[in-house]
């Protein structure tokens, strides 16, 4: 935000701030189309680990923080087990919705 004057704090040339395109570093993490599809194919075929399901069976009878745990020991970390319990109650849910 500059004012144009030479000193204080918003010191400077006025500049009209230009719209960049998303530098690659930005979007690392976010899956595409492709790979969100082939993911979603792949979980189809083959189904859920031994833990996953043993987190939907605690869902089910309602023992969240039990799933949270046990995800947690699983997968290493509080914000992994709690990504993980999410993921699996959205699927019983598009299940339940089936």
């Amino acid at each position: 935000v500059a004012t144009g004057i030479a000193v204080g704090l918003n010191k400077g040339h006025i500049t009209t701030r230009r719209e960049l395109p998303l530098a690659p570093a930005r979007r690392k993490g976010f899956a595409g189309k492709r790979v969100k599809f082939v993911r979603d194919i792949i979980r189809e075929v083959a189904g859920l680990a031994p833990y996953e399901k043993r987190v939907t069976e605690l869902l089910k009878v309602g023992k969240d923080k039990r799933a949270l745990k046990v995800a947690k020991k699983k997968l290493g970390t509080h914000l992994r087990g709690k990504r993980k319990r999410e993921e699996l109650a959205n699927l019983m849910r598009k299940m339940a919705k089936k």
